[in-house]
């Protein structure tokens, strides 16, 4: 499989390009910046502008599957949806399917299917509220979008840490462990991307955990 990683020098981009060099799949690396100089067998790494739609359907022609996993710098949280937007619209055009790496602020808390994670202060302490809030806005962009995409939202902790390649599945609510913790560590969310990406579910948002 040829896979595009938008945002590929990022904490969860980088990992998913590793993943699927270690699954032997063909990788289109697209960063903002110079590309790094060591790179994997069978990963080329190019530089795009994720808000250019043009640019963006130039790299995807060709590719079977794009992982969106941009993240916008401080201050720049509002840009989100615009960004999904424009990532969306170039899927759209190469008629390629286009996983989005969002956040766990559009999930349903445990035990209160009405109520969302980002108005848990428990999951979303103040420091990350906005760009919490931004990822509402950019699930609600892929929702009423046209294009073949699947949302994933990862748990409440997303770290780096030790690829174990275990992880439990869920769909729109937060997926937490018995002491009520909800993490996973990049590593294994990238492993969960990749699963998705060979086997795709039916399913249009989902969410992983321990």
């Amino acid at each position: 499989m040829k896979i595009a990683v938008v945002g590929a020098n990022g904490m969860v981009g980088s990992r998913v390009v590793d993943e699927a060099a270690s699954r032997g799949h063909e990788i289109v690396a697209v960063v903002r910046k110079q590309p790094p100089a060591a790179l994997s067998a069978g990963v080329t790494a190019v530089e795009g502008d994720a808000n250019d739609p043009a640019r963006m359907s130039e790299l995807f022609h060709g590719i079977d599957a794009i992982v969106a996993a941009t993240r916008p710098g401080s201050g720049q949280e509002h840009s989100v949806a615009a960004t999904t937007t424009a990532l969306l619209d170039a899927a759209t055009a190469t008629r390629t399917r286009i996983l989005v790496v969002g956040g766990a602020a559009p999930l349903r808390i445990p035990g209160h299917p009405d109520r969302l994670v980002l108005d848990s202060p428990e999951y979303v302490p103040p420091a990350i509220r906005t760009i919490a809030a931004a990822s509402v806005a950019q699930w609600e962009t892929c929702r009423t979008h046209p294009a073949d995409w699947v949302y994933l939202s990862p748990p409440a902790l997303l770290e780096p840490g030790r690829r174990t390649g275990k992880y439990r599945r869920g769909t729109t609510t937060l997926v937490t462990s018995a002491d009520g913790a909800s993490r996973i560590s990049a590593e294994d969310f990238a492993v969960a991307i990749l699963d998705e990406l060979e086997n795709p579910s039916e399913s249009r948002h989902f969410t992983v955990g321990y």
